[in-house]
């Protein structure tokens, strides 16, 4: 169906494509894999007539194509899906799908024509709980996404791409779009899917492309391969060291924060213990309260009964204000709503934290930020580069620099590697555990099963807004799920080693 052969661009004089080649046939999920910078999005920017190539060639059908502008990609039958939405909140459904080429009847937007066929794309792809005149802004991001694919199908496309679809979402809303995908490639769609999630990767594509620093390095059949060798065509090394070891029982120390009998309006009867130099995991389903604990520590949503001690002081903060006060710092999920400001520099991101604090009192980390950066292994242009341009892993990089110029004892990671690619993560994890071994007490809320096996030194399983138990380190997926679903005849697990990432666990299941 669709050939790309040989693309190559430049950015002010910098390649960053080398001469690309690719191909997708009808009813293919073909993936599209690769680290941030690795040149996805621009291959696919090219496709969608976003940017123009240097050189290479688009074939379409046989029939050669030159796209200077997205409305002759569109023209064409390519359609992109962006992991930001392009969706206008105050509007209706079919608003939204039509937007740009509404129906008209003697000279006025035909509004019954344009909800029938609206309505008609909905049953298409199966959709079921939205109809034509509701309004976006009321619909979960899941159903704010199959507006975006409808949106596409109403333009007759042949070719979707689709860039990050599930970062996102939560758990079970990747599931329904996994079962729309699939149903979108038996319609005989072709889809280019983009993803860091290596376990959905392997459970819906037929081939997978893997590009590096913007150059080819293979595509294989998912049928012949396996995560350790897409990993290694990646990122240049063995998934052997993709997480970090954990800790022995003598680089643990004394407990760092206790909560006893702790309850507000969403958790009850919490009984937890941090200790300094280990990294503790929190599991459980979508709303079985692993943000709300996160929350309830770092003082956003606090405790209302209980008690809370903090190195055996009592301590029950009020306020995220206080929180910080008492050395307790908390990586939140949304990291662009919540953790930066975006438009501002890395530097003024990096200390937004610290600058709150009198300068004679300002802790020696706030004071040489460059070996900040450097401890991070931020790649950046340099401290003054506005955030919003840096790569999904470099932006959280740039939130747990924040937080370690302000000296913590507590650090509370939600969602540490949502949207980051193999590298990013593999950093990340490795920073984690180097924190911990300098005494920190760490608690990690993490969707990835695997994620949270191979880092966690015990893991706690939530549900319902209770901690329903506690796993040993390596503890099977099974055991979490047994927990986390209230079935309490979990048993403890041999510690086998850190898991391949999305090797045997349905990534995202708790």
């Amino acid at each position: 169906m669709l050939t790309m052969h040989g693309v190559s661009k430049s950015f002010l004089g910098v390649r960053v494509l080398h001469g690309v080649s690719l191909d997708l046939a009808a009813g293919e999920v073909h993936a599209l894999v690769g680290e941030n910078g690795a040149g996805k999005s621009t291959l696919m920017k090219i496709l969608a007539g976003e940017h123009v190539p240097d050189e290479g060639t688009i074939t379409l059908d046989g029939t050669e194509h030159a796209f200077t502008h997205p409305a002759q990609a569109q023209a064409a039958g390519i359609g992109i899906i962006h992991q930001e939405f392009a969706l206008l909140e105050h509007r209706t459904v079919a608003e939204n799908v039509f937007l740009g080429r509404e129906p008209t009847r003697l000279g006025l937007v035909d509004r019954r024509t344009m909800e029938h066929r609206t309505a008609e794309l909905l049953d298409e792809v199966g959709v079921s709980g939205i109809t034509p005149r509701t309004y976006v802004r009321e619909l979960s991001v899941a159903r704010q996404q199959t507006v975006e694919i409808v949106k596409a199908l109403a333009s007759d496309v042949r070719v979707l791409v689709m860039d990050e679809p599930t970062a996102p979402l939560a758990d079970h809303e990747a599931g329904l779009l996994h079962t729309l995908v699939r149903r979108l490639a038996d319609r005989g769609l072709g889809i280019l899917y983009i993803s860091h999630r290596l376990r959905e990767v392997f459970d819906l594509s037929q081939r997978i492309t893997v590009l590096k620093d913007g150059r080819h390095v293979t595509t294989v059949p998912t049928a012949r391969t396996d995560t350790d060798q897409v990993v290694r065509a990646m990122v240049g090394r063995e998934l052997s060291a993709y997480y970090p070891p954990r800790a022995r029982a003598d680089d643990i120390g004394d407990v760092r924060l206790s909560v006893r009998g702790g309850g507000n309006g969403r958790l009850t009867g919490i009984d937890l213990t941090l200790r300094a130099g280990e990294v503790t995991g929190i599991a459980g389903l979508q709303g079985s309260g692993r943000t709300s604990l996160a929350r309830a520590l770092f003082g956003a949503a606090p405790f209302t009964a209980g008690t809370m001690t903090m190195d055996g002081t009592a301590l029950r903060p009020a306020s995220p204000r206080q929180a910080i006060r008492a050395g307790i710092a908390l990586v939140t999920e949304d990291r662009k709503a919540e953790g930066l400001a975006l438009r501002q520099s890395v530097r003024d991101n990096a200390l937004l934290v610290t600058r709150a604090v009198p300068a004679r009192d300002r802790p020696p980390a706030a004071r040489d930020l460059t070996a900040l950066l450097e401890r991070v292994r931020l790649h950046a242009r340099g401290e003054d580069q506005q955030t919003q341009y840096l790569s999904g892993g470099n932006q959280q990089k740039v939130v747990i620099a924040k937080w370690l110029a302000a000296r913590p004892r507590v650090l509370l990671f939600d969602e540490p590697t949502r949207g980051v690619d193999v590298g990013a993560k593999a950093a990340i994890h490795t920073l984690v555990r180097d924190l911990a071994r300098e005494g920190l007490a760490v608690l990690i809320v993490s969707s990835e099963l695997p994620e949270l096996i191979g880092m966690s030194d015990r893991i706690l399983v939530m549900s319902e807004g209770r901690i329903a138990g506690e796993l040993p380190p390596g503890a099977a997926e099974e055991d979490v799920m047994h927990l986390a679903t209230g079935h309490p005849e979990a048993r403890p697990a041999p510690d086998p080693g850190p898991p391949a990432p999305g090797s045997t666990a349905e990534e995202g299941a708790a």
